[in-house]
């Protein structure tokens, strides 16, 4: 912790803006060495003061995060879905170690939330390292949502398939083997199908083999395997994000076919 800790400081240190500030600064500091249950009441009391600085709260959630104290807990959320990376990157930290059964959940939401990606980094990396029930399927539903061209937040994409490749679960494959065919992901999914003891050829058998489509490979917009997974994730996730995307698609095509048809031998 004290690496972070000392980066956390050095960083609200130059946000600082008034005597007073600096005066409540050394308090926070001076609670932070001293480590007493007094103390992690004061830090406490501050979570909930009205008109506290930012910075402030985010020193004593951190504080409380890292000692298990559970007060600790919607600040810290609050921070991990904040604007401003650092303070993320921070926030889940502390979360990782504050042993909070809602924190997985929590993260889960975050990751999953289509209208908070550009801030979902965080969430998914603190999800691969808490390893928890909720992980596995809000990367892979995270993963399949952002498998779109030219998707601006591809390095949420990158961080999913990376924290899959480390959780180690076979549920994974076939988001990966998508991921294979997307240029800036490509290198870290064969890498993590690899440590899932899945080469790209035999992943690509079995999306529906080196036939599936028309160019050689299998069709990426139909992968009719593929349909149940993220489903399944989403339910787990209490009605997480859906991309949309289901084999069920193709069915009102086929339904007018045999209307057409029906109408032909009519006529």
């Amino acid at each position: 912790m004290e690496d972070e800790f000392h980066e956390l400081t050095d960083r609200v240190r130059a946000e600082l803006r008034s005597p007073q500030d600096l005066v409540a600064y050394e308090r926070l500091l001076g609670l932070a060495r001293k480590n007493t249950p007094a103390g992690r009441e004061e830090l406490a009391r501050m979570l909930v003061a009205v008109e506290r600085p930012l910075w402030a709260r985010e020193i004593a959630a951190f504080l409380l995060g890292c000692a298990g104290d559970k007060r600790a807990f919607e600040t810290l959320v609050l921070l991990l879905n904040y604007r401003d990376p650092v303070r993320c990157a921070t926030a889940a930290h502390a979360l990782a170690r504050l042993g909070d059964p809602r924190t997985a959940r929590a993260a889960a939401a975050l990751a999953t939330n289509p209208l908070r990606t550009a801030y979902a980094l965080h969430p998914v990396r603190l999800l691969a390292e808490l390893r928890a029930p909720q992980s596995v399927p809000a990367l892979i539903a995270t993963l399949e949502r952002l498998l779109t061209p030219h998707n601006p937040y591809w390095r949420v994409a990158l961080a999913c398939v990376e924290g899959l490749g480390a959780l180690g679960d076979r549920r994974a494959v076939p988001a990966l083997t998508a991921a294979v065919g997307h240029p800036r992901l490509a290198a870290a999914a064969a890498a993590s199908l690899a440590r899932l003891g899945v080469h790209e050829d035999a992943a690509g058998r079995a999306d529906g083999g080196p036939d599936g489509g028309a160019d050689g490979g299998p069709d990426r917009g139909q992968e009719p395997g593929r349909g149940g997974s993220p489903g399944a994730g989403r339910a787990v996730l209490d009605g997480a994000d859906s991309d949309g995307a289901g084999p069920g698609r193709a069915d009102p095509g086929a339904g007018a076919s045999g209307a057409d048809s029906g109408v032909s031998r009519r006529r």
